[in-house]
């Protein structure tokens, strides 16, 4: 696929997270996707394989947190795109806002999503997962 067309899928993937539609994400990824979030702690690092690693994902982030990506930028060249954003949201356990700022490194082959690996700001979404030592309130 041309480098425009890798683009354009991986703006579809990121609309379809804003509407929350999971069967439009699995419509664009490769059924052997991986996501990879790096991190330790975080409920959701790790290395996520196929269809039903990315169900899994998608089911614990929506659990643990309600956030809104914006990609600001998209950069493609062959079969990557690299998206630059901020993402706003909360922590459900502690009601607690964070401002995620993240490349989203994404390799698209034969129109499909085949491999994302995130780049996110842990530490914001570490700050709003904490709980207050002081009173043992999750905030």
């Amino acid at each position: 696929m041309s480098t425009e067309k890798n683009a354009q899928t991986v703006k579809d993937f990121f609309a379809a997270i804003g509407r929350g539609d999971r069967e439009g994400l699995l419509a664009l990824t490769a059924e052997a996707i991986e996501w990879i979030i790096p991190g330790e702690d975080w409920p959701l690092a790790g290395t996520h394989r196929g269809h039903a690693g990315l169900a899994d994902l998608l089911q614990k982030a929506s659990e643990l947190e309600s956030s809104y990506p914006e990609p600001l930028e998209y950069v493609a060249q062959g079969d990557r795109v690299l998206v630059v954003g901020f993402a706003t949201g909360k922590v459900k356990a502690t009601n607690s806002t964070f401002e995620d700022h993240f490349v989203f490194a994404i390799t698209v082959q034969d129109g499909k999503l085949t491999k994302i690996r995130e780049y996110i700001d842990t530490q914001a979404l570490a700050r709003a997962s904490e709980m207050d030592r002081n009173d043992g309130i999750m905030r």
